[in-house]
């Protein structure tokens, strides 16, 4: 009955297969499965490596793009004569009862009133469901504030911003009024200075009818204020703000704004620093005929502080401005690298990752196969594949 005895050991079996036309004859045989140990799977790993030569590309690209911003301060070398003053401001008045003066430290006076267009217009229009988009309180919404000088942005957007215009026409008003619109550009001197807007017959000696203290209300709102030549696009701290009174009783109310104006220049081109430095305005080259190149624009910015609060009937009360020129200038230059910098820049971003993954992988894959020999070895095995008992005794 043996199984082995009736059938015999049958050396075909464990021969080439008969009955083929060709045999099959391979020069580099393959080692069987059987004696193969397969490797890890890192296509996880090279997508990733490929996701991060991704990221740093488009990195350097936006930053290539955006360039390199440096901001630094210098005494101001050129001395203008004359500054131009961009005003665009509604009030709470009639045209007829309000008075734009400006007065200078070297004892000048203007009377802005008659430089200044007055366009009649209701409050209404400018307020509620008619409020322009971003008209703000100065200092109480955040989000619409002007940012510190050394976190000014892209050069190139204030360069493609600085375009003169002139200001926008008053929307044509049916019905009474019950405000003014006061707005246009003023020359003075480029010193120190105060600019009012008050009421007739208030706060200078002049030829006028007293206006009655009940007709006084200075809710204001400033559309630009803006120093140099007028460049709408440009934002300015007191551009688009908001200031009521309290009450609609509080007639003798006095608002104050306290500014600092910076002279301000603007370049992707730092060879164009040494001439912007220097160009100055005369009284035959106004600061509103220069100050703009292709590549460079010199203006100003400055910073405000405000303050308003009620007054009794000894004071004046109205909308006071008083703006002083500091004697320093900011200077913000952008620099931006070559095209086959970028692109030396990309191909050394790219050859890192390869080169960093792959020695991380190495790393890790020896690791691995560290660990799992050190637990193969623990495990004990025997020869037949059971684990190794200690010697026992048998009773």
């Amino acid at each position: 009955m043996n199984g082995f005895g009736d059938h015999g050991h049958d050396e075909d079996a464990f021969g080439p297969a008969k009955g083929g036309i060709v045999s099959s004859f391979d020069a580099f045989p393959k080692t069987k499965k059987t004696y193969l140990v397969q490797g890890r799977n890192s296509s996880a790993w090279t997508v990733t490596l490929i996701i991060t030569c991704i990221y740093l590309t488009w990195s350097e690209i936006a930053r290539w793009y955006a360039g390199t911003t440096t901001q630094s301060f210098t005494i101001e070398k050129g001395v203008s004569h004359d500054m131009q003053i961009n005003l665009d401001i509604i009030v709470a008045m009639k045209c007829a009862d309000l008075h734009v003066n400006m007065q200078d430290a070297a004892g000048d006076r203007t009377l802005a009133g008659e430089l200044l267009r007055k366009d009649p217009t209701s409050w209404s229009q400018w307020t509620g469901k008619n409020t322009e988009k971003g008209t703000h309180e100065l200092g109480k919404d955040e989000t619409t504030q002007i940012p510190e000088w050394e976190e000014y942005g892209d050069v190139h957007e204030h360069l493609g911003k600085a375009t003169k215009k002139k200001f926008s026409k008053t929307p044509k008003l049916r019905g009474p009024t019950d405000s003014c619109r006061i707005y246009g550009n003023l020359v003075g001197n480029k010193v120190q200075g105060d600019f009012h807007i008050t009421a007739r017959g208030h706060g200078y000696m002049e030829f006028g009818e007293h206006l009655e203290h009940s007709s006084f209300n200075f809710s204001h709102i400033i559309r630009e204020m803006s120093f140099g030549p007028y460049y709408p696009s440009l934002t300015n701290p007191l551009d688009s703000t908001i200031a009521v009174t309290p009450t609609p009783a509080d007639h003798f109310y006095k608002f104050q704004y306290y500014l600092s104006i910076v002279p301000t220049i603007y370049t992707d081109d730092p060879a164009l620093m040494p001439i912007m430095e220097s160009m100055v305005s005369t009284n035959d080259q106004p600061s509103s005929n220069m100050f703009r190149m292709a590549h460079a624009i010199k203006t100003n910015q400055y910073a405000v502080t405000s303050q308003s609060h009620k007054v009794d009937d000894s004071y004046v009360p109205g909308i006071f401005v008083k703006f002083d020129i500091e004697p320093i200038m900011l200077a913000i230059v952008e620099e931006s690298k070559s095209f086959w910098k970028l692109v030396i820049t990309l191909v050394n971003v790219v050859s890192g990752v390869m080169v960093a993954g792959g020695w991380a992988w190495q790393i890790f894959d020896w690791a691995s196969e560290f660990v799992g020999k050190r637990k193969r070895r623990g495990d004990g095995v025997g020869v037949l594949g059971t684990p190794s008992m200690e010697k026992q005794s048998w009773d």
